[in-house]
């Protein structure tokens, strides 16, 4: 079954200091992100960029996005593939490169799994689920920038010997 989703936020800058944006050091990069229904995301630019580094920035959320559809997509593939996993954690990262005319670009993500699935006569099904929960995600497809997965398989239980 096919069909579009929409989604809506509200995001609100806080970042006025009494001047506004009068000059680039003159306001804060606060803002408020709010989805219906959910808890508000307090988030800032990033450090480098005159941000506040307790808070969420784009790129962290960008990586967090790409992290967590892997995951869920995942998780469908193994389920699909008849494979347990018990366990998953991902320690991603991404690479961003400034153009040096105010801009820039992600070049890369590279996320890194470890999963644990139940049995180790699973390992080579959940191996192959990564491949296939990368087609699967969608924001993996609406990104212009490689993101790759190094992904590591181990299993909760060896196998009895016969």
């Amino acid at each position: 079954m096919l069909g579009e989703h929409q989604y809506a936020l509200t995001a609100t800058w806080h970042g006025n200091r009494g001047t506004g944006t009068s000059g680039y050091r003159d306001y804060s990069r606060d803002v408020s992100i709010e989805v219906e229904g959910k808890p508000t995301l307090l988030a800032s630019a990033d450090k480098p960029f005159r941000g506040d580094p307790e808070r969420w920035n784009p790129e962290d959320m960008l990586i967090a996005s790409l992290s967590e559809c892997h995951l869920l997509s995942y998780l469908h593939a193994c389920v699909s593939a008849g494979v347990v996993v018990v366990s998953y954690q991902d320690r991603a990262s991404g690479v961003m490169r400034e153009d040096g005319r105010g801009g820039g670009a992600f070049t890369e993500v590279v996320l890194r799994p470890e999963v644990v699935v139940a049995e180790a006569s699973m390992i080579a099904a959940a191996q192959s689920a990564h491949d296939d929960a990368h087609r699967m995600c969608f924001i993996a497809n609406s990104v212009n920038f490689p993101v790759r997965h190094e992904a590591s398989v181990s299993a909760a239980r060896a196998e009895e010997p016969a």
